[in-house]
């Protein structure tokens, strides 16, 4: 079983959120104390001894005595441990350890994860809309993703895969933003995808990299390269050809598209204010819970009233009551697994490799509905979809690049 992660959207965005986080841990270097007496290229070699190993556990550092050299560790002459003989330490050669399959040849493992999470994904949306189809309450739905989620990574943490990280309050104070980002995003993303045509939804949802140039360049300040700018154009302009003609086009599942590129779009930028030793699979699982507790009032109030009423009847006398919990259960449990298999992935490969891949995943799941729902479509609209998943591979090609030249320098 893989170990519960998660992104965090409904559209695949939602990994962005704690990848963020993992790109700026890469970066993170700790240095151990040496003794006074130890001269400074002792100490580099041991500070860079600790960075490349990677001794930490939860964030504290081991003790200096197990990361340094033997040489500069202060000796005690009343504590003398004898010597143990080479030969009682070493293992004979022809008992050495082979590596596996799946070590010696680790292509296969990255295309597993990109497999599944592709397969992951079009179900995920398949199915959502298929819910949608007979039961368009997405308030309450949206609910039940995060909350099969959540119920997965407590079952996940009682067992230990992983053990549950202690968080404290000021960790609170750092995730909380980013959850809220992350429910309102995933709510207002769910209800486009109930509104609109799956194809149209995930075409208005290129646009997401838009916002992100347009916060990275007015919210932070920082500049964006022309390059990157004019990358845009063609997914603007594909965007905006697909709307014109779009069959299923309403106001209301546009609008909310739109809301959910911006939510992310904050996430994005909280979630790098918000760094934190915490591995991914964690910061997901508390990111998750406080999220469910964001979207319960809402969903109450807002669809509550009508489901006690009519909505629960209706759906169970049009599918049946085991069909409609079975619905409910492996979507959510779809919905958590495919963002976790989108972080895992991140994990395993270059940004540029996850770039790509995140736009081959928006193509597989657009060319997917429109066959499974039989979606008419008119060629304008086809174009426009093209032109605008052009734009966005572009896009993330040249941002891609840019972060890895970053790196180089910075090494």
């Amino acid at each position: 079983m893989p170990a519960p992660l998660g992104t965090i959207s409904a559209g695949g965005g939602a990994a962005a959120g704690v990848a963020g986080l993992l790109r700026l841990r890469r970066g993170h270097a700790v240095a151990s104390p040496l003794p006074a007496s130890a001269g400074a290229g002792a100490r580099c070699s041991a500070a860079a001894a600790v960075h490349d190993g990677g001794q930490l556990v939860w964030g504290r550092q081991l003790r200096p005595g197990l990361l340094l050299p033997a040489g500069l560790i202060p000796s005690r002459a009343s504590k003398r441990l004898p010597l143990r003989p080479p030969a009682a330490s070493a293992e004979p050669a022809g008992e050495a350890k082979s590596p596996g399959l799946l070590e010696k040849y680790p292509a296969i493992t990255t295309g597993f994860f990109f497999f599944m999470w592709y397969f992951l994904n079009v179900i995920f949306n398949i199915l959502n809309k298929k819910i949608y189809n007979y039961f368009p309450y997405p308030y309450f739905v949206s609910v039940i993703h995060l909350l099969v989620g959540v119920v997965y990574c407590l079952i996940s943490w009682a067992v230990g895969l992983p053990k549950r990280a202690p968080i404290n309050s000021t960790l609170l104070k750092l995730l909380f933003p980013v959850a809220l980002c992350h429910a309102l995003g995933h709510v207002t993303s769910n209800v486009s995808f109930a509104t609109v045509a799956v194809s149209f939804a995930h075409t208005i949802k290129a646009l997401e990299p838009f916002f992100n140039a347009a916060a990275t360049q007015f919210v932070l300040g920082q500049t964006v390269p022309l390059s990157l700018w004019l990358s845009l154009a063609p997914v603007v302009l594909g965007v905006s050809m697909a709307s014109l003609t779009e069959l299923s086009f309403n106001w209301k599942g546009f609008i909310n598209a739109m809301i959910s590129n911006i939510s992310f779009t904050y996430r994005s930028i909280y979630s790098k204010k918000a760094m934190t030793d915490m591995d991914s699979t964690n910061v997901y699982a508390y990111i998750s819970i406080i999220a469910l507790l964001v979207c319960i009032p809402p969903a109450l109030i807002i669809e509550g009233p009508q489901l006690m009423q009519y909505g629960l009847n209706d759906a169970i006398a049009k599918v049946g009551l085991t069909k409609f919990v079975s619905d409910l259960f492996l979507v959510g449990l779809f919905y958590h697994l495919y963002n976790q298999l989108a972080t895992n992935t991140l994990e395993r490969v270059a940004p540029l490799t996850h770039a790509v891949g995140n736009v081959l995943k928006r193509v597989f799941v657009i060319g997917f509905s429109i066959v499974i729902f039989g979606n008419t479509i008119t060629t304008q609209t086809g174009i426009g979809t093209c032109v605008a998943i052009a734009g966005v591979a572009i896009y993330s090609y040249i941002k891609a690049k840019i972060e890895e030249e970053k790196r180089a320098k910075s090494a």
